[in-house]
């Protein structure tokens, strides 16, 4: 079994360190399953996707909803990121973290009242409307706030981002944005709609996508509407191109942030706007482990099964994708061999596992196995099912570490229930 290509997550000695730190250490003292996160990974893919772009005139907006530990998002904030915040919660964690409602951009395909009042109140840079109907209730709201809109309108392009269909967002087919013919509408009724600003155009055709393809004739349609309304008269500031970039999971070739910019900085050069990107996997999910312990290992005729302690309710893309996580032993013995087997966790659904049919060394009770790439969409989508509390979260900086979400206790699980009783 070969180790996942990672020079943040290393052997030295067979013991698996993130960054400097042992990951044995970091579990002896935050328990298991614990979250382990990379600073240093955060702040180089950040600052290499940055420079891809030094050409033209852009910001990046860190998309919350892979990773929004608080710590996570001031790291990006530190950095000069903003935020793209897709919930009221999201706001909130964003506004907590400390970032200024400038640099936050109100995202989701079905906003509330009450968030669109929200994005209002703080005055973020812009809202993204999905429907025309949503145009409709912005400008309402804005003019019972006595304000005026700074809106974008998300365009579906109809591409097929060749992607898990869970995670595709740019076809026809897809819940996100409206058609071009339906954009080119409500931007034309800008003079009619008093309380709203046009201030710019989005796409976002999916996630984990490995191919240049997609991107290129995704950003070609929507430059073409761009420079459409441009000849109308109507001058928007931004130019938005969504997230989506994939990562390495198993073999995977994704390509590289250089291909990625001179793939599509010559189109972006043409619309002389600000250009906004909107990463979430691709600056967090390779920057992440989740380190659990085996409880126990048995054999159902020829099938072998390693009982962890982690389970689908602290990462759940495994059931729910079929996604492949790359699972190897904090502690590495060629000694031990190797099997193929099932790792799963303690909740009562045959869904819960991590891996299946994985050759993976030999494990006993008490060995701690490191489940990579789970920067992304990992604790964010952890749940409380089974009544079990979600994991702690660690950040390692160098040689030390903190703390940066201690595991819930029982006492969060009740919250406010007993009042109740």
């Amino acid at each position: 079994m070969q180790p996942f290509p990672s020079t943040y997550f290393t052997y030295k000695n067979n013991q698996l360190h993130c960054e400097v730190v042992p990951v044995a250490e970091i579990v002896k003292q935050a328990g298991s399953p614990t979250y382990i996160y990379s600073k240093k990974y955060f702040e180089d893919a950040y600052k290499e996707f940055d420079a891809a772009f030094h050409e033209i005139h852009h910001k990046i907006f860190y998309a919350a909803k892979s990773n929004f530990n608080l710590s996570v998002i001031k790291t990006f904030l530190q950095l000069g990121s903003g935020v793209d915040v897709n919930s009221e919660g999201e706001l909130y964690r964003a506004l907590k973290a400390g970032a200024k409602p400038e640099n936050i951009i109100l995202t989701s395909v079905g906003k509330t009242k009450r968030e669109i009042e929200l994005g209002l109140e703080h005055d973020v840079l812009m809202i993204k409307a999905e429907s025309e109907e949503e145009v409709y209730l912005i400008n309402d709201i804005a003019e019972s706030m006595n304000k005026v809109a700074r809106v974008a309108i998300r365009v579906n392009p109809d591409v097929d981002a060749k992607t898990h269909p869970y995670i595709s967002t740019g076809l026809s087919e897809n819940k996100f944005g409206v058609n071009s013919e339906t954009a080119l509408k409500i931007f034309r009724m800008q003079n009619q709609l008093k309380n709203i600003v046009f201030t710019g155009i989005d796409m976002h055709i999916g996630s984990q996508i490995t191919s240049i393809s997609p991107f290129v004739e995704a950003v070609e349609k929507l430059a073409n509407l761009f420079l459409i309304l441009k000849k109308e008269g109507i001058e928007l500031k931004h130019f938005d191109v969504g997230g989506g970039i994939g990562i390495q999971y198993k073999d995977e070739k994704p390509f590289t942030i250089k291909e990625y910019a001179a793939a599509i900085l010559p189109i972006l050069k043409s619309l002389d706007c600000e250009i906004i990107f909107e990463p979430g996997r691709y600056l967090t999910a390779n920057a992440g482990i989740l380190v659990t312990e085996v409880l126990y290992t048995k054999k159902n005729q020829k099938k072998n099964f390693i009982v962890a302690d982690a389970a689908m309710t602290d990462l759940l893309r495994p059931s729910i994708y079929g996604a492949y996580h790359h699972i190897q032993p904090v502690n590495f013995d060629e000694t031990k061999g190797e099997i193929v087997a099932d790792v799963v966790g303690p909740v009562c659904e045959s869904g819960d596992f991590l891996a299946k049919k994985r050759s993976i060394q030999k494990s006993e009770h008490g060995d701690l196995l490191a489940v990579m790439s789970a920067g992304a969409y990992g604790m964010v989508m952890a749940s409380n099912y089974n009544a079990r509390r979600r994991p702690a979260e660690i950040l390692v900086e160098g040689n030390s570490f903190k703390v940066i979400r201690e595991r819930e206790t029982f006492e969060h699980l009740l919250w406010d229930e007993e009042n109740y009783l």
